[in-house]
């Protein structure tokens, strides 16, 4: 007597598919922890620039004076206030600023990112 098959076969991720997917969420999982603290400096030169140009009506070097006040006390280390872009667009202060991260891989590789912001909204 045969045993009938049926005309669909298993399917599934072989052993080593599953090793391939282990190996890739692995290192997305590793370059995404070296990522945060990146985006959380953002986060905090954005904050930092958004307190110091709402103080307004001061000169542009007392903005970055107060700007490095700032940084220092939220260890920002990525930009000082000498690399800030301080304009008037009436009589409200605008802060721009623009830097590269390179974070460290493996050997030579390494990942840049590129941050830019402003506190000014509809800046481009």
């Amino acid at each position: 007597m045969k045993h009938a098959r049926s005309k669909f076969s298993q399917r599934g991720i072989s052993f080593f598919g599953l090793l391939i997917l282990g190996i890739v969420a692995a290192l997305l999982v590793i370059v995404g922890l070296r990522v945060v603290p990146t985006v959380s400096e953002y986060m905090s030169i954005m904050k930092t620039a958004k307190q110091v140009a709402a103080d307004g009506g001061q000169s542009p070097l007392d903005i970055r004076r107060k700007f490095d006040l700032a940084a220092s006390a939220d260890y920002i280390d990525s930009i000082q206030g000498k690399d800030l872009d301080v304009t008037k667009n009436g009589d409200k202060v605008v802060i721009h600023f623009a830097y590269d991260k390179e974070i460290p891989l493996a050997g030579p590789v390494y990942l840049l990112i590129k941050y830019e912001g402003s506190t000014d909204q509809g800046y481009r």
